[in-house]
């Protein structure tokens, strides 16, 4: 891969790094905020209650604003400026109790950390805000590793995964390096490399629906790559991904699935019992 990439969201005239720069990472809080994202709560609610349970596992209080929604992210790739400043205005009032947000999902937690900012860059008070919040804003991996700096005890059989790994949280949060690091962690565990971990699996939120013949293209090379890697299953802390992948699993009528890091976390180390 390339050590840059071109960002094609509408909004978007810049080059951006390949990595996220590394940021200081707090102590382990005694409370956190839950930002369990749209796709999530619609479509594998389970790995939002996977989270909550990883979380509360480490002695940590998991608050749930119950009028969170989106974060803005679809309305800001698509152009929709307006649009995605009144969702993120939302949830920047939802969220501004200054405890630190957790976000199973690279790709939302990465519209708060980065992307906040330029939708508020002519409001003063509002960037400020946005500011704090990006502070406050941790990918579920990132928190788990980082700040938490959990140590996980495996308790299942040997097991091979593959990972895929969100092309937008690799690098707005490098999420691919927090989940490799806590995966390595399994001594049961074998994650195989696969040669399309780093290329997108097509979905890219509106991109799909605005393209969908070079989406599904896209998809079939990255369920051709998984499916052939020797795994039992495949593995992403990123649900957009998930959703795109299994949907295309599934029309190809094979029983590889994908399943959200939190919920294989969770299994892998004793949860499920």
């Amino acid at each position: 891969m390339s050590e840059l990439f071109y960002d094609a969201a509408p909004n978007a005239t810049r080059i951006a790094p390949a990595r996220a720069p590394e940021r200081a990472y707090p102590g382990k809080p005694e409370d956190v905020s839950l930002f369990g994202t749209c796709v999530v709560d619609l479509f594998f609610p389970e790995a939002g209650l996977d989270a909550i349970r990883l979380l509360e596992q480490q002695g940590i209080r998991v608050h749930f604003p119950q009028q969170q929604s989106c974060c803005g992210q679809p309305a800001w790739t698509s152009g929709y400026r307006d649009e995605a400043r009144a969702v993120a205005l939302a949830q920047l009032n939802l969220l501004d109790d200054g405890r630190p947000v957790v976000v199973p999902s690279g790709s939302c937690a990465g519209m708060f950390r980065h992307h906040y900012r330029e939708l508020f860059a002519d409001e003063p008070d509002n960037l400020r805000r946005a500011e704090a919040l990006a502070a406050r804003t941790f990918e579920l991996t990132e928190f788990l590793l980082k700040v938490c700096q959990v140590k996980l005890v495996d308790r299942g059989q040997p097991y091979k995964i593959a990972l895929h790994t969100s092309c937008t949280a690799r690098r707005e949060m490098n999420t691919h390096l927090h989940a490799r690091e806590l995966l390595a962690q399994l001594d049961n565990v074998q994650r195989v490399d696969h040669d399309h971990e780093s290329e997108c699996c097509g979905f890219g939120g509106t991109f799909s629906v605005r393209m969908p013949d070079i989406s599904g293209a896209m998809v079939l090379d990255k369920t051709a790559a998984l499916r052939g890697s020797g795994a039992a299953e495949a593995i992403s802390a990123d649900a957009g991904c998930l959703m795109n992948i299994n949907g295309a699993l599934e029309k190809q009528q094979h029983g590889f699935r994908g399943r959200h890091l939190a919920s294989f976390l969770w299994e892998r180390c004793g949860g499920a019992e």
